[in-house]
């Protein structure tokens, strides 16, 4: 006898995702009828997130830009994917998904910090998606382990600048908008070791 262990996966629509996802206790990313749990975060993951986003809601503070950390969703329509970055800049006025006040469109700059889990996912697939937003300019990503940084800035609609920084004295300079940070103050009791 030869049993089938083939796990099959349910897809839902994205009106079932968003109902679930209104009492669910834990979050969830929604990719193409996929409902995925996200893996919690670690404390240098939470770390940097806080210490580049404090950053960048105090340099914003009275401009027409809004910072959302962690718990804003996000829609990226032409993928089918609801998914909650880590760190968003959003120019003013927010878009909202049709029919939602709790889910934005139109992000001007994402940032990642890099897991162990979801690194891979995040530097090709997600940042594929991310690049389909007309108004997604500049991507950021950073390691949680090592003082490593990539930002891809984009150029035209297919072209986009790397660079990569890998010393606590380098400064981050965001292209999208008008914001430097040393990296020694991304990195901010951050245990490294």
């Amino acid at each position: 006898m030869v049993i089938d262990v083939q796990k099959k996966t349910k897809f839902y629509t994205p009106e079932e995702y968003l109902k679930l996802e209104a009492d669910a206790q834990q979050r969830h990313h929604y990719i193409k009828g996929e409902i995925i749990e996200m893996a919690g975060g670690t404390p240098n993951h939470n770390k940097i997130a806080l210490n580049l986003s404090s950053a960048l809601n105090f340099a914003f503070k009275g401009k027409p830009l809004d910072i959302f950390m962690t718990d804003q969703r996000l829609w990226i329509p032409s993928e089918k994917i609801y998914t909650y970055p880590d760190i968003m800049v959003v120019e003013q006025p927010l878009n909202y998904a049709q029919n939602r006040n709790d889910t934005l469109i139109n992000p001007l700059l994402i940032v990642e910090v890099l897991s162990t889990s979801t690194r891979n996912y995040d530097k090709d697939e997600k940042f594929a998606a991310y690049r389909t937003i007309s108004s997604f300019q500049e991507y950021i990503l950073i390691d949680q382990n090592c003082i490593h940084i990539e930002q891809y800035i984009r150029q035209d609609s297919n072209k986009w600048t790397f660079i990569e920084y890998n010393n606590s004295t380098d400064t981050l300079i965001l292209s999208s908008v008008n914001f430097e940070i040393e990296l020694v103050d991304i990195y901010d009791k951050v245990n490294l070791s």
